[in-house]
């Protein structure tokens, strides 16, 4: 059996998730193969990709999300017309046929349509799944040609369901995080190992793989709480929003009670999450449904207009966020979750009902099953034609 898994790294998420489906694989095939597309595709391309998402996240998010819900559109209308991404992922298209997988599981939209059309045009034959990596479903996720959608809510399949594809190619599996996340671990414990006090409260800033978010006015806003408090700050890959805010903990530590410590990239995420009582940040898929699987209470902030906004949706409805929308009442609001412990351990009951910690290896046993099933060769949805 040769399994490929294909992620794209805009934003980390994609290829987190790619990760962990990885790793769940590797148990049960003998021959596994993760790749991010964008290597694959001609410089200019890739740094356009990249840079592009980056650029708007951090200085126009509110195009961005425009841009989200101008393309929400009945995905009936839409086509192979993706010419342009093609013609710059020639390399990607020599890779598969080369590999020639039995199944091929995408963790990006990118890829996902990359496949479907290799399907449609009979270059290549074999399963196609593909895993929704936030709550909500977008057009751009829909391909003619697919074995199967893996989705994180009962919502999200009911919301496919409704756009007419097949019942049974659509199961709800949750968002594949890395396994490790699964495994429950002692809040004092960890507190200790990372030099944390384990008597004090402890909130952590998640700011994302990439490293983005307003990080020192988060950390200003926190300091107006009362008590003993630690605020443990992950910045991701992003060195600059690592330094700035070392140079704030370094200054409030001569004035302040409050204890800040300054995580860059890091392989512990899920021991920070175990130490901390709620996380603060963006409702990402990936942190989100970390969090979930940890128990942790999510106040979401400055979420990216478009998918994060739609994520904090689902999380509110649920009863596992709180919103802040005017940073100057943060301080405030944390304080009213933290005065009601009842409420703090109820929604940390819900997100742990609502968490799918395993869904990496349900995912990774879809996909053996479907190869077993009836063979490399499936029938696709009817009606579905083969465009572009």
């Amino acid at each position: 059996m040769r399994v490929l898994v294909l992620s794209a790294s805009i934003g980390m998420g994609h290829v987190r998730a790619g990760d962990a489906i990885e790793k769940e694989v590797r148990k049960i095939a003998q021959s596994v193969r993760h790749e991010d597309v964008l290597n694959f595709a001609n410089a200019p391309f890739r740094n356009f990709y990249r840079k592009a998402y980056f650029d708007l996240v951090a200085h126009a998010p509110e195009l961005l999300g425009f841009a989200y819900e101008y393309s929400d559109k009945e995905w009936k209308n839409l086509h192979y017309g993706r010419a342009f991404e093609r013609l710059n992922i020639q390399k990607l298209i020599g890779m598969v046929e080369e590999f020639q997988p039995d199944v091929v599981i995408s963790t990006h939209s990118l890829p996902a349509d990359m496949i479907s059309w290799l399907l449609c045009k009979k270059k290549i034959i074999c399963k196609n799944i593909v895993v929704l990596t936030d709550f909500d479903v977008h057009p751009v996720w829909l391909c003619h040609h697919h074995s199967l959608y893996c989705v994180p809510l009962e919502e999200t399949k009911e919301h496919l369901v409704a756009l007419g594809l097949e019942r049974q190619r659509v199961i709800v599996t949750g968002i594949p995080i890395d396994p490790v996340f699964a495994q429950m671990k002692d809040k004092r414990q960890m507190r200790i190992k990372h030099d944390l006090e384990p008597d004090r409260r402890s909130i952590l800033i998640s700011a994302g793989g990439l490293g983005m978010g307003p990080i020192e006015e988060l950390l200003c806003e926190l300091m107006k709480l009362s008590g003993q408090n630690q605020i443990i700050t992950v910045c991701g890959s992003n060195s600059e929003l690592k330094a700035a805010a070392e140079a704030f903990a370094e200054k409030v530590s001569r004035t302040d009670g409050n204890l800040i410590k300054v995580v860059g990239h890091t392989d512990v995420m899920d021991e920070y999450m175990s130490a901390s009582d709620i996380i603060l940040g963006k409702p990402g898929g990936l942190t989100s449904s970390e969090a979930l699987a940890k128990g942790l209470v999510f106040v979401i902030v400055s979420p990216v207009p478009g998918q994060e906004e739609r994520n904090a949706d689902h999380l509110l409805e649920e009863g596992v966020a709180i919103r802040c929308n005017n940073l100057p009442v943060l301080a405030y609001k944390i304080e009213q979750l933290f005065d009601n412990s009842q409420r703090l351990q109820t929604m940390s009951l819900n997100a742990l009902t609502l968490a799918k910690p395993n869904a990496a290896e349900q995912i990774a046993a879809q996909a053996i099953s479907l190869i077993r099933e009836d063979g490399i060769h499936s029938t696709f949805p009817r009606n579905h034609l083969c465009e572009g």
